[in-house]
């Protein structure tokens, strides 16, 4: 049987992209309406009460083209999403729940309604189990921010996403390879690795990426490779403080006295308990007692009265009657 694979394709041309992700349309789907309605429910804050009321119309308008139904529980402070007979898109209800979640935490509408596109995915990194105590968790956090929020920034444009950093979590917006890249640089962040280092990675990374001669060339030797520095794992050199050489001799040197035999040596070993508190006490009232006595000279000292200098009284001269 002559091969097929070999045949002339004159609609296979090289305008083709065949990577593109084509939209799904009502079209495609073959099978017609949902057998079942799925649902989701997102619970959100308070303070995003007033937010979300003013922004929930284009939230409608933004979901009712999916066929998404939404509705905004104000009392409950709940938001929900189902599917309806118009839904046509099955990925359109997991798109939908992402949408509220981004909502919920504290992300702005038209930030949130670019997950309803197809090349882009969001990630909500929980944070605060990242770090033992509060006091390393808010200064780590603050790393991730920067100063004036200018870390923040060169990482979302190094990604191509959106990153907001909001009480513990961090939620990112994005490709789905800006989200791998932003989810390692915030867990090495809270794991004590400074922001600073991934950014530079990523900037010599994209630089790298504009060469088409390195494209299929490995790019380790171009990256920094930082050596860890840990001081409390430092190894302390070993001290020897007798330098004067040792006559040698082949008997081990003799066995360190245990507690029991340093007792039986001082006659203590065979007293009973009651005698051994009254000699342990007595120790203590004697300690006690020197302390005493060293404390009350130190007060006594201040009311010293300190030596005077008194000045020398100078001796006159008398005059022989020879000098008269």
């Amino acid at each position: 049987m002559p091969s097929t694979h070999k045949r002339d394709k004159p609609w296979d041309t090289d305008d083709i992209d065949k990577w593109k992700v084509e939209p799904f349309k009502p079209e495609d789907n073959a099978g017609g309406t949902f057998a079942e309605e799925s649902s989701f429910a997102v619970l959100f804050p308070k303070y995003r009460e007033v937010y979300l009321k003013e922004a929930w119309p284009g939230v409608t308008k933004a979901l009712q083209q999916q066929g998404i139904a939404c509705t905004l529980d104000l009392v409950e402070g709940c938001m929900t999403v189902k599917t309806t007979r118009k839904t046509f898109d099955p990925a359109a209800i997991l798109k939908a729940r992402d949408l509220i979640k981004l909502l919920a935490r504290s992300v702005p509408a038209p930030q949130a309604l670019r997950i309803l596109q197809d090349d882009v995915a969001c990630d909500v990194i929980k944070i605060r189990n990242l770090a033992r105590n509060k006091e390393k968790f808010i200064k780590r956090r603050q790393r991730i921010l920067g100063p004036g929020g200018q870390t923040l920034k060169a990482l979302e444009l190094l990604t191509q996403t959106y990153i907001l950093v909001q009480g513990n979590t961090v939620s990112a917006l994005g490709p789905y390879k800006g989200l791998k890249e932003v989810r390692r640089v915030v867990e090495d962040t809270m794991a004590n690795i400074h922001p600073i280092y991934q950014i530079k990675e990523l900037m010599i990374k994209r630089e790298l990426a504009k060469d088409p001669e390195l494209a299929n060339e490995n790019w380790e030797r171009f990256l920094p490779n930082y050596k860890k520095r840990s001081l409390s794992k430092r190894k302390v050199p070993f001290k020897v403080t007798d330098k004067s050489k040792k006559v040698y001799t082949p008997f081990p040197p003799p066995q360190e006295k245990s507690k029991v035999d340093m007792q039986i040596e001082a006659g203590e070993y065979h007293i009973g308990k009651e005698a051994k508190k009254r000699i342990a006490q007595e120790e203590r009232m004697e300690k006690q007692k020197v302390k005493q006595e060293e404390k009350k000279r130190q007060r006594e000292q201040d009311f010293v009265a300190p030596e005077e200098n008194e000045p020398e009284r100078k001796k006159k001269k008398r005059k022989t009657k020879g000098e008269e």
